[in-house]
């Protein structure tokens, strides 16, 4: 399903937990997104481990991981603390650029909640994330501060029958002064489980990681 990537399990430390995650590295990898779930996912999940299937066939490195334990996930209220999720990726981002081998390019992948988290850490990082893309992502949930000083290159990939969440993201996408780009899936619901829908968040996914990853200046 990778293709040629080299597949690791790995375990990150992460202010006093640990998290699972999987690592997947195609040869000379030129970048590495790490992915953020929704709530009710995990680093499973068969929407994003395809994404990431197809990031690796571009040479695109990924990391799917779980920014949270399986007894936090339970909890409605954890599930929906951006503040935690995104403190968890910046420890994860950290991780990475502390590990032997890993490209210097770094982007994110942010589904649902994980999209909110995704900008609040990208906002707030010492550690530059190079693009970001948002797929059906609660990005509004990232706070107003968050959207405004967000300087990543960022893409909100959105159902087009999924009207509420459509609406929220024009909202936040008005709110970016980052180089931004709003798409619209026409006849995809938030979990683009219609024929064809997930390939096109795929397609687009890759083609900004290109744009402002693997052709960028590190």
């Amino acid at each position: 399903m990778h293709g040629d990537a080299n597949i690791t399990e790995v375990t990150i430390p992460a202010a006093g937990v640990i998290l699972q995650g999987v690592l997947a590295l195609p040869p000379g990898a030129a970048a590495l997104v790490l992915f953020a779930h929704g709530t009710g996912s995990s680093r499973h999940s068969p929407r994003n481990r395809y994404v990431a299937a197809e990031l690796n066939r571009c040479g695109i490195g990924t990391l799917l991981m779980d920014l949270l334990l399986p007894d936090e996930d339970q909890v409605q209220a954890i599930r929906f603390d951006v503040a935690l999720l995104a403190e968890r990726l910046a420890h994860a981002t950290s991780w990475v650029t502390q590990q032997a081998g890993m490209p210097a390019r770094l982007g994110y992948f942010g589904a649902s909640i994980g999209a909110a988290a995704s900008i609040r850490a990208a906002s707030l990082s010492p550690i530059p994330i190079g693009a970001i893309v948002s797929r059906g992502g609660r990005v509004d949930l990232a706070g107003a501060d968050a959207l405004a000083t967000l300087p990543t290159p960022t893409m909100l990939i959105v159902g087009g029958l999924d009207v509420s969440v459509l609406e929220r993201n024009e909202s936040a996408f008005a709110q970016l002064a980052c180089p931004k780009k709003l798409v619209i899936v026409p006849g995809a619901s938030h979990l683009f489980e219609e024929p064809g829908a997930l390939q096109s968040v795929a397609r687009l996914a890759a083609q900004w990681f290109e744009r402002y990853l693997c052709k960028a200046s590190p």
